[in-house]
């Protein structure tokens, strides 16, 4: 069994030589001057003011996360809606298990606050704005007026 290497090996040529070209054209046509604002960096035309490096809350990190699984999650849902004919009830059967454990996934995340972005300092005025009756009043209740102490 022979296989003709050559196209590969042409097209390989080919794009060395147009990335060669690019390149060696790029730093001979290219701007030689050197100003005092060159390597400044720079967006949209505004020059950035203060550092880049600052904290960012592990909140962002972990939606973040969530959102890649959950995405991945539904690229293997649309490849089964895909073959759904050829799957079966099987493949029924099994994409309806996969979603269910998603779901699970989603209640447990819920449940252990995976998706609650609000502070603590956030979490007590929303706490300060529940009734005893669990409506939601637009200032903070008094509890000590009323003789019932808040939660």
């Amino acid at each position: 069994m022979s296989i003709d290497l050559w196209p590969l090996i042409v097209y390989t040529m080919i794009v060395l030589l147009v990335v060669g070209t690019m390149l060696g054209l790029s730093s001979v046509l290219g701007q030689k001057r050197r100003d005092r604002a060159t390597n400044e960096p720079y967006e949209s035309g505004i020059v950035s003011v203060g550092d880049a490096h600052f904290r960012i809350s592990v909140h962002f990190y972990l939606t973040a996360i969530l959102f890649i699984i959950f995405d991945l999650e539904a690229v293997f849902l649309f490849t089964w809606a895909i073959a759904v004919r050829e799957a079966g009830w099987l493949g029924f059967a099994e994409a309806l298990i996969f979603i269910l454990i998603l779901l699970a996934g989603l209640v447990y995340l819920y449940k252990t606050g995976a998706l609650d972005w609000r502070t603590d300092r956030q979490r007590g005025r929303q706490v300060a704005l529940k009734s005893p009756g669990g409506v939601v009043n637009r200032k903070p209740i008094n509890h000590e007026d009323s003789g019932e102490t808040a939660l």
